[in-house]
């Protein structure tokens, strides 16, 4: 599986932002999609994850209720709408796929798409 981000930029606080991430296939009978982010000088850390067939979605504590992850099925793509964004979410922002039903650890997902920066001013 193939997996291509997009969708970072620059924003001011309180703004939003829509990342995508196109995957180049869906043949997996489980499939979920995560979203997880690496700001600077720290650990990658999970942002969000949906189940692909069933829409089961599960989100950080430092975004729920900001954050929305969702998919299109027609697009092979995920995307996670962020709004009331923080300087604390600036972040390279990277897809992942796994076989699994839903997953939270990064370590479970074994394709990785190659980040998209965002970047939240004060």
């Amino acid at each position: 599986v193939q997996l291509q981000a997009s969708g970072g930029g620059l924003v001011q606080a309180g703004g939003s932002l829509r990342l995508s991430c196109a995957a180049s296939e869906r043949t997996f009978s489980n499939l979920a999609m995560g979203w997880f982010r690496q700001a600077p000088g720290k650990e990658r850390e999970f942002v969000a994850t949906i189940n692909w067939s069933y829409g089961s979605a599960y989100y950080a504590d430092s975004v729920r209720g900001r954050f929305t992850i969702s998919r299109d099925n027609a697009k092979n793509t995920v995307y996670l709408q962020m709004i009331s964004l923080k300087p604390e979410d600036t972040a390279v922002y990277y897809c992942a796929a796994t076989n699994r039903w839903i997953a939270t650890i990064q370590d479970l997902y074994p394709y990785w798409g190659q980040g998209t920066l965002v970047t939240v001013s004060s």
